[in-house]
């Protein structure tokens, strides 16, 4: 396992219900199930598959302050699509499931040949869907 990787990631809701049915879709089609592992009231899901995985959780916010990424805090959580077309089909399901598409897929200067597309979560968190080609190279 590499040193580093990371365990888990909870982020802070409005809504317990309608953020767990927002993350049930996207997480879902992403390869995440739902996970029993923590206790007490904490929606979370854990990429499947073998070997280590970084899991989300949401947790009841205790202020109605609305998020702003451009205050200290999470500014926005990217997950790596395995393709272009991948970003684009997810694209179209964000679309279908009429989720706010911040930024259309498009290419962004960031590293070469990078793809994303960028849409929010109920509360406004930004979320991103991005294929880096770099990551398709095998280690070396």
């Amino acid at each position: 396992m590499r040193r580093g990787l990371i365990n888990h990631i909870d982020l802070t809701v409005s809504d317990i219900a309608v953020s767990s049915a927002f993350y049930d879709k996207v997480l879902g089609r992403l390869g995440y199930v739902r996970s029993s592992q923590y206790e007490g009231e904490v929606p979370c899901w854990e990429l499947s598959g073998p070997g280590p995985a970084p899991s989300i959780g949401l947790h009841r916010a205790k202020s109605d302050a609305p998020h702003d990424r451009y205050s200290v805090g999470l500014h926005h959580l990217a997950f790596h699509l395995p393709g272009r077309a991948e970003v684009d089909d997810f694209h179209e399901f964000l679309r279908r499931e009429q989720i706010p598409v911040l930024d259309e897929p498009a290419e962004y200067d960031y590293t070469p040949g990078y793809y994303a597309v960028f849409f929010a979560d109920p509360d406004g968190i930004k979320l991103e869907l991005v294929h880096e080609p770099r990551f398709d190279q095998p280690a070396g």
